[in-house]
Order: structure tokens, then sequence, then C-alpha cells
């Protein structure tokens, strides 16, 4: 029992680590889609669309690292390669809707974390973002 428990603790942590790496990877491909310091608008100016932006980022790519782990669960190196290689691929389909949202709507989709008010065009960007999550999860499993 006591070894199931040590084994079992080690694949948990060797995922954590695997997924916090990658949710820091989405917040550095937020700060690069969005001018401005990304830590400084959260923390400090409190920018309510950089956070949403940011969550929805970390969300989706959890969303992502679940599904890998359920669907590789047999095998425990195959599981930590394919969540990180499916999380890549979640961070980088998340930034290309990012992309496309800013090409065909009106503005620039990365201004608005200036805007105190929370706008409606991050509310889409959220939600594309949980929807490309749950599309890349749906299709591992």
């Amino acid at each position: 029992m006591w070894i199931d428990v040590l084994r079992d603790s080690a694949s948990v942590a060797m995922y954590s680590v695997i997924g916090l790496l990658l949710m820091m990877a989405g917040f550095f491909i937020v700060d690069l889609l969005t001018p401005g310091n990304l830590k400084k608008l959260l923390w400090e100016e409190r920018s309510k669309n950089a956070a949403l932006f940011v969550g929805s980022k970390a969300l989706g790519v959890s969303i992502i690292v679940c599904a890998a782990i359920y669907a590789s669960a047999h095998d425990l190196l195959a599981g930590l390669v394919s969540t990180l290689v499916y999380g890549v691929m979640g961070i980088i389909v998340m930034a290309v809707s990012f992309l496309l949202i800013d090409l065909f709507t009106p503005g620039k989709l990365g201004d608005l974390v200036h805007d105190p008010e929370l706008h409606p065009a991050t509310w889409v960007s959220a939600a594309t973002h949980l929807g490309v999550a749950l599309i890349i999860s749906v299709a591992l499993l």
C-alpha cells in the first residue's frame, strides 16, 4: 500500500510540474500578445480584461492537462509526454484563436487590457479559449 502511495505521489508531482509549466507558458503567451507588462497590469493596475485573458488561458490549459492525464492513465511516460504535447498544442491554438478574433474584429484585442471596464470582446476571447480546450480535450478521450 505505501509503495503505491509513494509511486502515485511521484506521478502526481510530475504531472503537477508539467501542468504548472504549461500554465506559465500560457501566461507568457498572453504577455506577448498584449501590450504592456502583464504582471503590472494584473497586480498594480488590476486590469479585469487582462485577468479574464489570463484566467481563461489557465483554465483552458488545465482542462487539456486533465484530459491528457485521463487519456493516458495506463502509462506514466506516455502520459507525461502527451500532456506536454497536447498542452503546448492547446496554448498554440488558443493564441491563434486570439489572433483570428483580433484580425476579424475592429480595434486591437490586446489593447483591451488597458480598458478599465470589462469589454465584451474579452469575454468572446475567453469563451474561445475554453472552447478550444474542450475540443482538444474531447478529441483525447
